[in-house]
């Protein structure tokens, strides 16, 4: 039996089963979740890795949604193929994140408009200098936009990628706090960087799912309330 080829061995789908526009969530599961519970005639693409992918329709406008993995070097690897492979043009990742500043609070929507990070991903471009890695400004404005007529109040602004999910430094939460970094998640960075340097379009949308300084934490219920308000205005962004 023979099988047509597929450009990447990390992902099933072949050219044109992926949409312009990905939702990329880390949590394969969740990506699951939004195909079933909000496109229309979804069709699995992905099932390598159990790393859910999905095409479907909302509101008439073809989309895609896949998981992306945790940290950098996975959302790197997936947002690189989707990218040069797939001609993929917009990926928006849908995550959770810690809260760092006072002025965030357990079940804000955060959109990241700059992305610091601890990690050495930009140094393969073998750069002159430090690159600031940034969302696309149609999307984060399209992204405002959809949350303002949802009703969904959102923070925009500097958020941390950070390679390190149990940190030896306890002290490295506040030296980002002093800077005015809202929260810390651990893949937006590397999707930044991969979409400029591809010429393409990335942003990055989570929920503050846990508070570092407060100690507050979202239920599972309530994180899947919480949740859909981020979904929903990354639907919009097809």
């Amino acid at each position: 039996m023979s099988h047509a080829p597929t450009p990447t061995p990390h992902n099933g789908a072949k050219p044109g089963e992926i949409a312009k526009t990905v939702l990329m969530p880390g949590d394969p599961l969740r990506a699951k979740f939004i195909a079933e519970t909000y496109l229309e005639n979804p069709v699995c693409f992905n099932t390598v890795r159990n790393m859910f992918g999905y095409t479907g329709t909302y509101k008439g406008k073809e989309i895609s949604v896949m998981g992306g993995g945790m940290g950098m070097p996975s959302i790197g690897i997936y947002s690189y193929e989707l990218y040069h492979f797939y001609d993929v043009d917009n990926i928006i990742r849908i995550g959770s994140a810690g809260g760092i500043s006072d002025n965030i609070h357990v079940r804000d929507v955060v959109i990241g408009m700059g992305a610091s990070t601890n990690s050495n991903f930009a140094s393969q471009y073998e750069l002159p200098g430090t690159f600031a890695p940034i969302a696309s400004y149609e999307l984060l404005e399209k992204a405002v936009g959809a949350a303002r007529a949802q009703n969904t109040k959102v923070v925009v602004g500097n958020i941390l990628s950070s390679d390190i999910f149990y940190d030896d430094n306890k002290n490295s939460s506040n030296q980002w706090k002093k800077m005015g970094v809202l929260c810390v998640e651990m893949e937006a960075a590397a999707l930044y960087m991969n979409a400029a340097r591809a010429g393409k379009n990335a942003l990055c949308i989570l929920t503050i799912s846990d508070h570092l300084y407060t100690g507050e934490s979202l239920s599972a219920e309530d994180r899947q309330i919480s949740f859909r308000e981020m979904m929903e205005i990354a639907l919009e962004l097809a």
